[in-house]
């Protein structure tokens, strides 16, 4: 909680240094406060907080560590994009500002008891980034992506309003342990209970952009500024995927066999659709929107195990995928891919060895070849379903294929032999996040360890 109300106040602060019009100082703002907010998170449980006695938010190991993840891609986006946002130095407090209450959202969403927090916290998350996705003022993508991103998640939050409120009205309670408590004694309006999840589901995956709820991810992200694009594909992703866990692996666990059915479809069309899509991009968001739709998948066969390992599983992944991405969009910040064309990326790799290597075991650790982190996520996730859905588990190798291919092709490309692709000049704050991210990739052996 103190974690919370110091990215709160940073943000607060950050829009009022923002008036200075000077970039550096909002940026030691910004991650001062984001360095506090991660050693008080991480500290959580050994100091006594004057907040405590407050017990609608609550961060046992689990969350505990996914908060942590969360607050650590916000400090790499937020370096990472420094370079982007100094150009409109007017703005740039606001920028700043709109990332961190947005991060205020994903910490309440990850560490929500009730029905109320968990709806607070998923709104605080979506508001910053509708408008986020627009900032490009100028574009008319931008614009496009900001309202169509806009409109789709309002009816989806509509959605997800009328589920809980069926939800309460079938077991009367907006607290999860009291609601899984009438949920394993029977006492429930069952068609209420029912109908309540099924929205609640279907809300879920169109947060999360699996199929089929997934229409809005390629324009969005291709619209959007690669900061935010990064932000979406790592920080949003991991708190709903959290919230999402919590929710139906907990509270809706007992009801497993009513909505694990379209859960499996969600998961089946997802493994394939994405990566089925991305073979035809140009364009490098769209590639790697298309792409985060089967990762997507993956990430999902987290809810289908009911053991204690499973979120394990799912926090190695993320930590896998969510370093791969960044590093991915950095590099295409760093050689100013304003067009946006995967085409820009020929021989990038070859011309510039850093830059190679951060593609190869980022394009490696999305594709889950070992000994990288995406592998062990990907290994781990499988296993855990393995003996209870093997056929759904033999689809997701078969797409590890065609993912592999896809990847292995923009490598290619990459890496190619090109007299023509120019010299990349890397600023000090991409070779901060570019290193970490490839630590975090690499880091495998000391991530499973822990």
């Amino acid at each position: 909680m103190d974690a919370l109300i110091v990215i709160f106040l940073t943000g607060l602060i950050g829009l009022f240094v923002g008036m200075q019009k000077k970039p550096k100082l909002n940026l030691l703002v910004t991650m001062l406060g984001l360095v506090l907010a991660f050693i008080l998170q991480l500290n959580n449980g050994f100091y006594t907080s004057p907040l405590s006695s407050y017990q609608v938010l609550e961060f046992n190991i689990s969350q505990l560590y996914f908060s942590l993840v969360a607050i650590a891609f916000c400090m790499l986006i937020v370096l990472g994009g420094f370079n982007y946002f100094k150009r409109d130095s007017i703005h740039i407090g606001d920028y700043y500002g709109l990332l961190l209450f947005s991060l205020c959202g994903a910490i309440c969403l990850i560490g929500f008891t009730d029905l109320f927090m968990f709806f607070l916290g998923l709104e605080i998350l979506s508001i910053p980034i509708y408008v986020m996705v627009g900032i490009k003022k100028q574009d008319v993508l931008s614009a496009e992506a900001s309202i169509k991103y806009f409109f789709t998640g309002a009816f989806a939050t509509a959605i997800l309003l009328f589920g809980i409120a069926l939800l309460y009205g079938a077991t009367g309670s907006f607290n999860l342990i009291e609601i899984r408590g009438i949920i394993q004694s029977g006492e429930y309006q069952a068609t209420f209970l029912f109908i309540g999840i099924l929205f609640i589901l279907g809300a879920f995956l169109f947060k999360v952009g699996a199929v089929p709820f997934h229409f809005w991810g390629p324009d969005v992200y291709q619209g959007s500024p690669e900061i935010v694009t990064a932000f979406m594909a790592t920080v949003v992703k991991l708190a709903a995927l959290m919230a999402f866990y919590k929710l139906f692996n907990g509270t809706f666990q007992e009801l497993g066999n009513f909505w694990i059915g379209a859960l499996y479809f969600a998961i089946g069309l997802s493994l394939f659709v994405g990566y089925l899509g991305a073979l035809k991009q140009t364009k490098f968001k769209r590639l790697l929107a298309y792409s985060s739709i089967s990762n997507t998948g993956y990430a999902l066969f987290a809810l289908l195990s009911l053991s204690n390992s499973s979120l394990g599983s799912l926090w190695i992944f993320l930590v896998g995928y969510g370093c791969a991405t960044i590093a991915l969009l950095t590099i295409s910040m760093a050689i100013h891919n304003d067009n946006d064309e995967i085409s820009s990326f020929k021989g990038i790799g070859y011309k510039n060895p850093f830059i190679g290597f951060i593609m190869i075991i980022s394009l490696l650790s999305l594709a889950g070849i070992p000994p990288l982190t995406g592998f062990f996520g990907k290994f781990a996730l499988l296993m855990n379903a393995y003996s209870q859905h093997l056929y759904l588990v033999i689809l997701a190798l078969i797409s590890s294929a065609v993912g592999a291919f896809l990847y292995l092709r923009f490598m290619v490309l990459s890496l190619s032999k090109d007299t023509e692709a120019e010299s990349v000049s890397i600023s000090i704050w991409h070779y901060i996040v570019l290193g970490i991210c490839a630590a975090g990739i690499l880091g495998a052996w000391l991530i499973v360890a822990i």
